[in-house]
C-alpha cells in the first residue's frame, strides 16, 4: 500500500513541476477525504485528479480518479473574484481491503462531475461539486462509495 501511495505522491509531484500552466492543489472534502490536483488545459476546459482514502466499518479503501471538465464562466456574477462552472466525464479505480469478508477488493468506475468553482482575487479556489460514479467491476451497489457524491474543494491556486 505504500508503494502504491509513494508511486502516486511521485508522478502528481513530477506533474506539477514539468508542466507550467494554470494549476492548483487542496483537498476535497465529502463523505472521504481527498487530495486533489486541476491543471488548466486550454482556456477553457481542466484536468481534475483525486486520490483518496475511506475508512468504514470493517474496511479500509483507496482510489483514485480523472475528471475532464469543461469550464464556463458566469461573467453576469460581479465580485472581487471569478465564478465558473464545470461539468465533464471521468473514471475511478478503487481497492478496497476487507477485515470480514472476502470480496474481490477492485472496482472500475465511470462518471462525471459538475460543479461551480469561485477563485479569489487571492490564490485560493472554494468548489462544491457534485460526482456519480457507475460501479463498472468489483464492490458496491451499483456505485462506488469512495469519491463520489457531494463535496467542498479547497485549493491554492499557482
Amino acid at each position: 500500500m505504500k508503494k502504491i501511495l509513494v508511486t502516486i505522491s511521485i508522478v502528481l509531484c513530477t506533474t506539477v513541476v514539468a508542466v507550467a500552466q494554470p494549476r492548483a492543489i487542496g483537498a476535497r472534502l465529502g463523505g472521504d477525504v481527498e487530495f486533489s490536483y486541476q491543471h488548466s488545459v486550454g482556456s477553457s476546459n481542466m484536468l481534475d485528479l483525486s486520490a483518496g482514502l475511506g475508512l468504514g466499518v470493517g474496511y479500509f479503501q483507496f482510489g483514485v480518479t480523472g475528471m475532464y471538465d469543461w469550464l464556463f464562466p458566469i461573467n453576469s456574477w460581479s465580485y472581487a473574484g471569478e465564478w465558473t462552472w464545470y461539468a465533464g466525464p471521468g473514471v475511478g479505480v478503487g481497492f478496497r481491503s476487507y477485515i470480514l469478508e472476502n470480496l474481490f477488493p477492485l472496482a472500475v468506475n465511470v462518471g462525471g462531475q459538475i460543479g461551480i468553482e469561485y477563485a479569489f482575487d487571492f490564490p485560493l479556489n472554494l468548489s462544491l461539486d457534485y460526482r456519480p460514479m457507475i460501479n463498472l467491476l468489483g464492490f458496491g451497489n451499483g456505485y462506488w462509495g469512495n469519491l463520489t457524491g457531494i463535496a467542498l474543494g479547497v485549493r491554492y491556486r499557482f
